[in-house]
């Protein structure tokens, strides 16, 4: 018998002994190993980005001044580019290869209006405007609707003398309306934040010199205006329908008739069905005039009045567009609904950017108030939602707090380390239906929501986001969420965290991701804190189109990380 012959001999004993001890023990042992393997080849996704993409957000510039750090942008709007102005409108027969115009709020409702222009199943599609009443009535607009009232409140409202147009009103269609009105019929647009102090109400008047109001009954002291501000020279009531049988245009005796009193009903009512269908010409328009807002600090100050240019918001709006990546980005089968207030920038920028890439748009005048998301979102199932770090803080405690048994406990963990590890969003399965039950309740569709914006604003006193309650909150609502920090004369956001970036950190307040494509950063030194070579930390300095004057201090001392985000220090 030769060598070759023995091994044969060896493995046929070796494999008859193997089955010959053969039992239901062992039987047992390699099926659990073979569905480990199976589970996890038929369970195994790569992450959602290269982890080499988390680990440096923005690029540094290559020499620093003293007394500063150095400048730091997005990785998409690398030094020597300029950065990012505005929306590339391409005029109608405009090569498809030239550079567009940065555009203006006029651009953004004609694209609204459009649908979308390229080629491809959703060619020629557009979103919807919804208003929100209660849990079952839910109104759409027509968008045709929507232009004729642009027109004709901007017509009324200039031909009776109006320039500067304070909008007084909640999150609603006619402050969108109105908005554009002063856009397309060159007026002076000025958003106050709502339900205010009727003192606050007339310290913004007169600061910002506005001559019309557009307002709720109910909401605004017409009184004490008249009597205290003589310049109001128009005044525009949006009128609900259980309202409108009343006589909304007499002025009361006293204020001498100095007011020119109207009803948004009356006025859109007085003129013919096809009256105002088609929005003015691009041929000729004027440029667009500054937009004015409030910037609401810490309780008991005084709101700052900020001057935005229309070049300003519409680089804010760019650059929320281009942060999403492009499979992501929002489109017509998005629903978005803005439940933080449209007086803040970067709630109106993000808003915006939803109706020029023509998702539908739902407005809900109770949702900025409330700081309950369930309540926010009743009636509709949102896909994108921008919500209070309040509300988003309110309902992690309400759901931790549903979170008691052991079995919750372990698919919780399961889940976060899907995030945090695997970097992947967790995907529902059958082992993860125990734990659906335990979700807020966020729009009517379940699993639907698959986007929250949410921001730090700076002296605000906002509530502090972590890092693990923002791991937590993406487990909880199934969608991911982008943390932005705000500032009053940034239009918009200055940075915000990355689309797929969900590590998790000890901290106490999260960082805020990288610039903008449309900002850079630098930090300048105070008397405490001093960049050096190995750290940068200093009061956080922003530039770009978006910010009011091009450059802006936030008065806060940030530190650059190791992985070239910036944070609170």
């Amino acid at each position: 018998m030769g060598a070759f012959d023995n091994v044969l001999l060896t493995v046929d004993e070796a494999i008859s002994d193997l089955f010959g001890q053969w039992n239901v023990h062992t039987t047992a042992i390699v099926g659990l190993f073979v569905g480990l393997v199976a589970y996890q080849i038929s369970t195994r996704r790569d992450p959602d980005t290269h982890p080499l993409l988390l680990a440096r957000q923005a690029q540094a510039s290559a020499v620093r001044h003293e007394g500063e750090s150095a400048v730091y942008r997005s990785q998409a709007a690398p030094h020597g580019m300029p950065l990012n102005a505005g929306l590339n409108v391409k005029d109608p027969g405009a090569s498809k290869w030239s550079r567009g115009r940065d555009g203006d709020l006029r651009d953004i409702w004609r694209q609204a209006v459009a649908g979308v222009q390229d080629d491809g199943d959703t060619k020629g599609a557009t979103g919807r405007l919804l208003t929100v009443l209660g849990t079952e009535n839910v109104t759409e607009h027509a968008l045709a609707d929507i232009t004729r009232q642009i027109n004709l409140i901007g017509q009324h409202v200039a031909n009776q003398g109006g320039n500067r147009v304070a909008i007084y009103l909640p999150n609603s269609v006619e402050l969108l309306v109105t908005l554009f009105a002063c856009a397309f019929y060159n007026m002076t647009a000025i958003i106050l934040p709502f339900d205010q102090p009727d003192d606050a109400v007339l310290s913004m008047l007169r600061r910002s010199a506005a001559d019309t109001v557009v307002t709720a009954p109910g909401s605004f002291p017409f009184d004490t205006v008249v009597k205290n501000y003589p310049s109001l020279r128009q005044l525009v009531w949006v009128v609900d329908e259980g309202s409108s049988h009343m006589d909304w245009n007499e002025v009361p005796q006293g204020t001498g008739g100095s007011v020119n009193v109207s009803t948004w009903q009356d006025i859109v009512g007085d003129y013919p069905v096809d009256a105002g269908r088609d929005l003015p010409p691009y041929e000729g328009q004027k440029d667009p005039r500054d937009i004015t807002v409030f910037w609401q600090a810490a309780p008991g100050t005084t709101e700052e009045m900020v001057r935005f240019t229309a070049a300003n918001l519409v680089s804010a709006v760019a650059a929320q567009i281009f942060a999403i990546p492009t499979a992501q980005r929002m489109g017509p089968s998005d629903l978005f609904l803005p439940a933080d207030s449209l007086a803040n920038t970067h709630t109106l920028a993000l808003t915006l950017a939803a109706l020029y890439s023509n998702a539908s748009v739902a407005f809900n005048s109770v949702a900025v108030g409330a700081n309950d998301l369930a309540v926010a979102t009743r009636g509709i199932s949102p896909t994108i939602l921008v919500a209070t770090p309040a509300a988003l803080l309110k309902t992690h405690q309400e759901t931790a707090s549903q979170l008691s048994s052991l079995i919750a406990r372990n698919l919780h963990w399961l889940q976060t380390r899907d995030l945090t590890q695997k970097g992947v969003m967790p995907v529902a399965s059958l082992l993860t239906r125990y734990y659906d039950r335990l979700r807020p309740a966020l729009g009517g569709t379940p699993g639907k929501l698959r986007l929250v914006f949410t921001a730090e604003r700076v002296g605000a006193a906002s509530p502090p986001l972590s890092s693990a309650v923002l791991s937590d909150l993406r487990v909880y609502t199934g969608a991911r969420i982008i943390y932005a920090l705000t500032a009053a004369k940034v239009a918009g956001a200055a940075a915000q965290t990355g689309f797929y970036d969900y590590r998790v950190f000890d901290d106490a307040h999260s960082h805020f991701g990288a610039p903008l494509t449309n900002t850079e950063i630098l930090l300048k030194d105070t008397a405490e804190h001093k960049t050096t070579d190995s750290l940068s930390k200093g009061e956080i300095i922003v530039r770009g189109p978006s910010v009011a004057g091009n450059e802006a201090a936030l008065g806060v001392v940030g530190v650059i990380r190791d992985d070239n985000t910036l944070a609170y220090l």
